[in-house]
């Protein structure tokens, strides 16, 4: 066995927190190794926020061409050139992880090692021939798209969210298996781009998540571009169908099968922590195998911090992120920042997007604070009746007696956006009663969140069942 090779600190998964992690701590004095085993980046950069978003920009623009007559222009049948929407989105792709590799191999005091990095002891990594050691830690694995055990699954060949980015002619029918945020997602763009689209969810209620006015608002947006659900499949099995794929069912209507060219695995992520010898460490993971942390992302095992999607702690870029400002502070900062402090937040990038912040009306209902609600339909803003764009509506929820605010979903026009006005105030600590008083730009989405807010009224009590 090797010598061990010493560092100061060696962070392990090059995702959103790990390179900022790195630079920050070479910033500081310390010699440190960084080590990835695919490209920069991690999910968002290669298979996740620019990529999507690329194709959810073209679906976009295809979208509103084919609007043309609505606003008085007309452009003739938009015809999809698959290949060139896929050479967009690898530039665009490439663009971003040439930009971060340049970075990081600009940063002094940092070597970058490509290889599996897997625990050999206690503070000792093995990528390959070599023996990392250092006193510090820092897992940045990400997670992996979930492949459960179907039957029949084997059988036949299917897409996640990653290969799914490499197809270069539009699926004639894709079945969506997992009614999941990602999957609503790849719903509307290929529906967009040509494709029939059809989801199957397992749970007999649409995006459980949600509050049923918003997961409801956004089935009929997706519905009304002709996607298709099929909801309550509880039992489902893969089997062959000439060059393409069925699905048999068991749900509580519709017919037992659906046959589609293509199937798209959307059913969840699975952490990257099972082949990093975490045993040999002693480090805990959970029963979904999330290495388990305290407030400021530390492990079970000192000297071992995990950070982003690997710890089960957010599963964003943007909170990630603030994993990464988090163990900074901890390590080089006043000591007074943890994940207790975050805020959730989150958008669902279907178009119109859904800007969510806080809890939702179910969970205000469970914990039973006394709240005042108010909804807005997107049909009442004037942008949005400019744009074309009515579909969706504006909910928030205030604490009756503090008028702090509890949480907001704001699905339409600018959604995603306009919900940072609402986190702001959250995080500042601003009742909303100081929103009311603003004095919003008009025309915008945002000059009615005071009117939102004006329709205050107490939460009902449910009716009885």
């Amino acid at each position: 066995m090797p010598a061990p090779e010493h560092f100061d600190a060696i962070v392990v998964g090059a995702g959103q927190a790990g390179p900022a992690l790195a630079a920050r701590c070479v910033k500081e004095g310390l010699r440190v190794a960084l080590v990835e085993r695919d490209r920069l980046g991690g999910t968002c950069v290669n298979t996740g926020c620019f990529p999507t978003k690329t194709l959810y920009a073209s679906a976009r623009a295809m979208h509103l061409a084919r609007r043309g007559a609505e606003f008085g222009f007309a452009c003739g049948d938009v015809q999809v050139d698959m290949r060139r929407v896929k050479a967009r989105k690898d530039e665009i792709v490439d663009a971003a992880r040439t930009g971060l590799e340049s970075w990081v191999r600009g940063l002094q005091g940092l070597e970058w090692i490509t290889g599996h990095a897997r625990f050999a002891a206690p503070g000792q990594l093995r990528v390959g021939e070599r023996l990392l050691a250092a006193p510090k830690i820092f897992l940045d694995v990400g997670t992996r798209p979930a492949h459960p055990p179907l039957p029949g699954i084997a059988d036949v060949a299917t897409l996640d969210n990653v290969s799914a980015l490499e197809l270069e002619e539009v699926p004639r029918h894709l079945v969506i298996v997992g009614g999941s945020y990602i999957g609503l997602e790849f719903a509307q763009v290929l529906r967009r781009f040509g494709a029939e689209v059809t989801v199957v969810e397992r749970s007999p209620r649409f995006l459980p998540r949600e509050d049923e006015d918003i997961a409801a608002e956004i089935r009929a947006i997706l519905e009304a571009e002709g996607v298709r659900f099929r909801l309550g499949a509880e039992c489902m099995a893969f089997e062959r169908a000439g060059a393409g794929v069925r699905l048999l069912l068991e749900c509580q209507a519709g017919e037992p099968a659906v046959e589609g060219s293509h199937v798209l695995l959307a059913m969840g992520r699975t952490p990257n922590t099972d082949d990093l010898g975490l045993d040999a460490a002693g480090i805990a993971t959970d029963t979904r195998g999330h290495v388990v942390v305290d407030d400021q992302c530390r492990a079970s095992v000192e000297g071992v911090w995990a950070l982003g999607d690997c710890n089960g702690r957010g599963g964003f870029t943007h909170t990630a992120w603030n994993d990464h400002e988090i163990v900074v502070d901890h390590l080089f900062g006043s000591r007074t920042r943890g994940l207790g402090q975050r805020i959730p937040c989150y958008a669902l990038f279907i178009d119109p997007p859904l800007g969510r912040v806080g809890k939702t009306e179910q969970e205000v209902r469970a914990d039973g604070t006394r709240a005042l609600l108010a909804t807005l339909p997107m049909r009442r803003v004037g942008r949005a009746k400019e744009s074309g764009e009515t579909q969706g509506l504006m909910k928030v929820l205030v604490d009756a007696d503090s008028r702090q605010i509890l949480g907001a979903s704001l699905l339409g026009l600018n959604g995603d956006e306009v919900v940072h006005s609402l986190l702001n105030a959250m995080t500042a600590g601003v009742p909303c009663t100081a929103l009311e008083k603003a004095v919003p730009i008009h025309p915008t989405v945002s000059e009615l969140l005071p009117t939102l807010l004006h329709g205050l009224a107490p939460l009902a009590s449910p009716a009885p069942a």
